[in-house]
């Protein structure tokens, strides 16, 4: 995550916690500006350092592009809320996001979405193909977890950790696309490959025959990735997308 920070931590409110706080609702807006929002039915989750498995998540019936760091909802593992926020929690973000951050110690941000190309995507039987470059990183991390209704149940959580395994990128049949990232901006920026991804996929398969890629380059991806970013991960871009909504949607760091 970036060192920046716009505003100094409220009362009560530790600066690494803070920068978190930022960089989250930095992520909400961004997914707004990118229109991958989906009303306010999606989530992204940021767990809070220090604070073993708490985690922050959105205030259930805002819109994304007004999410700013002081009005996320702090909750346990349970999904009871540790501070005094006046908005409720998506029981379907709790279930799958808490199923997520409690298996995975790696997991700082958990990312989903309902998008058009990526539901449609997630509906074909082959799920996501080798067409394009921006494929092979996902290839290179990804799990499919069959749907099982709107999440709501906790009975679900065991399947769709063990569906999930290791993996950074899941295709939820049916249903849409989660990330996970040891960064908010890892997260964000997996998720930028893995709709791009379903985008091309639906278009490319509009006419012509495909090209597939082949398996020993998906082998080599995530090398690829480490070269092309310096070792940086999603944190090379970071920075830009921040100053992209400081010109855009400003006050996500109110």
């Amino acid at each position: 995550m970036s060192n920046e920070t716009h505003h100094a931590p409220p009362a009560g409110c530790t600066p690494e916690e803070w920068q978190t706080r930022v960089d989250l609702a930095a992520a909400y807006r961004l997914v707004a500006l990118f229109r991958w929002d989906d009303l306010i039915y999606t989530h992204i989750s940021a767990r809070v350092p220090g604070q073993g498995h708490a985690f922050l998540i959105n205030p259930y019936g805002m819109m994304f592009e007004e999410i700013t760091a002081s009005s996320l909802v702090k909750v346990d593992v349970d999904g009871r809320k540790l501070d005094d926020s006046p908005y409720p929690v998506n029981p379907a973000g709790f279930t799958i996001h808490s199923a997520v951050h409690a298996a995975r110690d790696d997991a700082q941000c958990v990312l989903h979405t309902h998008t058009l190309n990526g539901v449609a995507v997630s509906a074909q039987r082959d799920g996501l193909l080798p067409i394009s470059q921006h494929s092979i990183f996902v290839l290179a991390s990804l799990a499919y977890h069959d749907y099982e209704g709107v999440a709501l149940r906790d009975d679900e959580k065991p399947r769709l950790v063990r569906d999930l395994g290791r993996a950074n990128y899941l295709m939820l049949r049916n249903h849409g696309l989660l990330t996970v990232g040891t960064t908010i901006a890892d997260a964000f920026q997996a998720m930028y490959f893995f709709e791009a991804s379903c985008a091309i996929q639906v278009r490319a398969q509009a006419g012509g025959v495909l090209t597939t890629i082949q398996p020993e380059i998906i082998a080599t991806a995530q090398a690829q990735a480490a070269q092309v970013t310096k070792g940086q991960g999603g944190n090379l871009a970071w920075p830009g997308l921040k100053r992209r909504l400081d010109r855009q949607l400003p006050g996500y760091d109110r």
